[in-house]
């Protein structure tokens, strides 16, 4: 449905826009006269909150980089940025490695209240209690605990034994939502949401998870709620899923160059977009589809970048129902064949993608090479082994509607059909994590079963965020290696292949640099400059 209304709204911003531009003195439309400058995304731009299950499964980092920025902005070169507009951040070393975080003094949200402790401490607490909170940031896990004081511009997070090597990689993009607008939604003073996170107290914590995982998705925006804490903030969501940013004149950095950008959902009819001149910047997955890029038209005003990308594109498999057992997921993973996975993906997209067998670190690492023929053997298809699975079924979903992502769906049916194994494509637009059945085990160690409408999520992670066991930073081959093999054999995802990304960017807009990371291009969105011709 979104899509069918998406592309409506095109049409009608191409049909306002020219007759506006045909009633000023008699003026004929020129094909690149703007009015809005306009950034599509390849996600459905389902929600702000790029921690919860919803987040993780549509790429919500895309639009929540420059609400909620992260402590280290990861640069296009892979480069962690100390994004000192937020926090600065100094390491204790020893046993018990304690990173203390010293929030700006001049950090305040939207509107106007200050970033404070309160802030990292409800983001690690979230994370940490997925059962309440329907959260998902693996690296939380490694947290002993994080010392705030309500109201304090220091946040203190000890790590338990021998843990935090990846520290760098917390309170990422979208994941430090405003915990005084979130208090104030649940009726609660901001005291009263510090001593309960601390105490873990779920009972207390019920609303304010509520809040938490619902009120950042956008279908029911609420503009006293989503205050940012980035360079942007949004003004509005349109009817059809368009979402318009403006500059926070509350930032603590630079303001934004460009005073506002307006972000279209996949789905969206670029073609009129771009054809009323609202297209300045877009994440596509193949230009080849897009009427409005013509790579061989001299006069057209589009370059266009194709890059094999950092991230992994995974199948999360759900931890109850088909796949509740190690042993299921593992037959499972038996016969996807990684190969032609990415094969379909290169077909679709114009880019030659790899295939990827290692979980927790990027495919491009050099330490890949040195986990001998560990790799290798996850790529290999054994339909004997599959064949434990014979007889069920397996529903896959994905963020759509996605042609590429439907022939990856298509290349793991046919390689496990011989092993009596259906695959199904479930995909039906919008995802998320929770729509897979899965195991949740309450904060006293209780499992309880959530039935889903999915077995399995395809999405794109970033190895270095996904898995709580990952202790090293990818220079250590035989921590690596010990870390896969455990992967391996509990099996809570199957990586296919790199992430192929195409970006189309406008000649006319300055300061654009590439980044295929979760926070895509517009990881410096706010640095974008668009000239006056």
């Amino acid at each position: 449905m979104k899509f069918a209304r998406s592309r409506s709204v095109g049409a009608l911003i191409a049909t306002a826009f020219l007759l506006a531009s045909c009633s000023e003195a008699g003026e004929e439309p020129t094909s690149h006269q703007t009015s809005h400058f306009g950034y599509a995304v390849n996600s459905s731009l389902s929600t702000a909150n790029a921690a919860s299950l919803k987040g993780v499964a549509t790429e919500a980092g895309l639009l929540a980089a420059r609400l909620y920025p992260a402590v280290y902005v990861q640069g296009p070169s892979g480069q962690m940025i100390p994004n000192t507009d937020l926090a600065s951040a100094q390491v204790l070393p020893g046993i018990n490695r304690q990173v203390i975080y010293t929030i700006n003094a001049e950090a305040k949200y939207s509107d106007g209240q200050p970033v404070v402790c309160d802030d990292f401490l409800l983001s690690a607490t979230a994370a940490q209690m997925p059962g309440t909170f329907n959260s998902a940031v693996p690296l939380t896990s490694q947290i002993e605990r994080v010392d705030c004081v309500s109201g304090s511009k220091t946040a203190t997070v000890v790590f338990k034994e021998d843990q935090g090597e990846r520290w760098r990689y917390l309170f990422d993009q979208g994941t430090v939502l405003p915990a005084h607008a979130i208090a104030a939604e649940a009726g609660l003073a901001l005291e009263e949401l510090n001593t309960a996170l601390h105490n873990k107290d779920a009972a207390t914590l019920e609303p304010v998870a509520r809040i938490w995982n619902e009120g950042f998705q956008l279908e029911n925006f609420n503009p006293a709620l989503q205050v940012s804490s980035g360079p942007y903030k949004i003004e509005s969501v349109g009817e059809f899923g368009e979402v318009k940013l403006i500059r926070n004149e509350f930032y603590s950095g630079d303001q934004a160059v460009e005073e506002e950008v307006t972000m279209w959902p996949k789905g969206s009819d670029l073609n009129a977009i771009a054809t009323a001149g609202n297209l300045q910047i877009a994440d596509v997955g193949a230009w080849e589809n897009e009427a409005w890029v013509n790579r061989d038209d001299p006069m057209s005003p589009y370059d266009i970048k194709e890059e094999v990308g950092v991230l992994t594109e995974q199948l999360t498999l759900g931890s109850a129902g088909v796949f509740y057992s190690p042993e299921a997921r593992q037959a499972f993973a038996a016969c996807v064949d990684q190969q032609a996975v990415a094969a379909a993906s290169s077909r679709v997209s114009g880019i030659e993608v790899p295939a990827v067998a290692v979980h927790s670190v990027r495919h491009q690492n050099p330490v890949v090479q040195q986990l001998g023929d560990l790799p290798a053997q996850h790529l290999a298809v054994d339909t004997n082994a599959a064949s434990a699975l014979a007889g069920q079924t397996i529903r896959i979903g994905y963020d759509g509607p996605d042609e590429r992502k439907a022939a990856m769906v298509e290349a793991i049916r046919v390689s496990c059909e011989p092993a009596g194994i259906t695959v199904v494509d479930a995909s039906a637009g919008e995802v998320s994590l929770s729509d897979l059945s899965r195991t949740i085990v309450s904060e006293w160690g209780y499992e309880q079963y959530a039935e889903g409408t999915l077995d399995a999520v395809l999405r794109a992670v970033d190895p270095n965020r996904e898995y709580g066991s990952a202790n090293s930073l990818g220079s250590d081959p035989e921590a690596t290696r010990k870390t896969e093999e455990e992967l391996w054999t509990e099996v809570p995802s199957i990586p296919l292949a790199a992430q192929p990304r195409v970006f189309v960017i406008d000649r006319t807009v300055g300061n654009v640099v590439v980044n295929t990371d979760l926070s895509g291009i517009g990881w410096n969105m706010d640095r974008w400059s668009r000239s006056e011709d």
